[in-house]
């Protein structure tokens, strides 16, 4: 089906071509109009032609391996996309979905064969084009999908923050306990007379108030350090209910995907249902004739 020459006016890719030049290629190419929600393929759908965004806009998408939508390009006027599956003769490598009412004007390989022969320039820019969407995969394949509690959270640590972490583990741990043993009864023999030292003579005796005082200005600022450590961890499992609330929805979504993809089949099987039922109808007619 042919379109209208003046459609292909005021797009970039078709703007070096002249007024007969355009009018050749009008005849063998076809428009495409989309309503707002319309899927024009789906990743995996076989591909034979790529399509220019003349009016409205559509969006590039596909699913990760835990159900997620992953956003790869919003095609919009002049943008063209569906170049891939037509260069390589592979299937399409994501879902094309309308995101409003949208005229699209589709270039199979003959179609496309022939605007290059007509504009070379029109090979740079698809080039172009698909450079840019390489960069954005590779930009989306640099993100991880899961993210590390700790690492989430100590890369907001403050200096203090860290001392705190490391005093409330070492607080916590059999070392702590066996030098503060090693140091009371040290301090306890030399303050009691227990053994003799010459020229060190007890200066803290019984009830060892000085000892008092130390252990507890230790425990006051051990306390805030660990409630500083603790305010830490409180902060670390809100991360990690955030992640787990991600995941939660990537299941959602994982599986919403898949009631999507059933209902597509069960679309797709009823519509070569109805064309398996008017071939056995059409050949049948001549017999019931006969």
């Amino acid at each position: 089906m042919s379109v209208d020459p003046a459609l292909l006016e005021g797009i970039e890719f078709f703007e070096l071509l002249g007024g007969d030049e355009r009018r050749a290629l009008a005849e063998v190419v076809d428009l495409v109009k989309l309503v707002e929600g319309e899927t024009l393929f789906r990743a995996g759908d076989p591909g034979e032609s790529l399509y220019l965004v003349r009016t409205g806009e559509v969006e590039l998408y596909i699913t990760d391996n835990v159900g997620q939508k992953i956003t790869l390009d919003t095609s919009r006027q002049g943008d063209f996309f569906g170049e891939i599956a037509l260069l390589d003769e592979e299937s399409r490598t994501a879902t094309a979905v309308a995101l409003s009412e949208t005229e699209l004007i589709e270039l199979d390989r003959g179609d496309l064969l022939l605007l290059f022969g007509q504009q070379p320039d029109a090979a740079l820019h698809m080039l172009a084009a698909m450079g840019r969407m390489t960069r954005k995969a590779d930009a989306l394949l640099r993100q991880r999908v899961s993210r590390n509690v700790n690492e989430e959270v100590e890369e907001r640590a403050t200096v203090v923050q860290r001392v705190a972490d490391w005093l409330a583990w070492f607080s916590g741990s059999i070392l702590f306990l066996f030098l503060h043993a090693l140091w009371f009864g040290i301090w306890i023999v030399l303050n009691t007379g227990l053994v003799q030292i010459p020229g060190l003579s007890g200066f803290d005796p019984f009830p060892f108030g000085l000892l008092t005082m130390i252990v507890s200005l230790e425990a006051i600022f051990l306390s805030t350090f660990v409630l500083i450590s603790q305010n830490r961890q409180v902060e670390k499992d809100k991360v990690r209910a955030d992640i787990e609330y991600e995941v939660n929805i990537k299941a959602e979504m994982e599986v919403a995907h898949l009631h999507d993809k059933a209902d597509h089949i069960h679309e797709e099987m009823l519509r070569r249902f109805t064309q398996l039922e008017k071939l056995i109808a059409a050949r049948s007619a001549p017999s019931e004739k006969v």
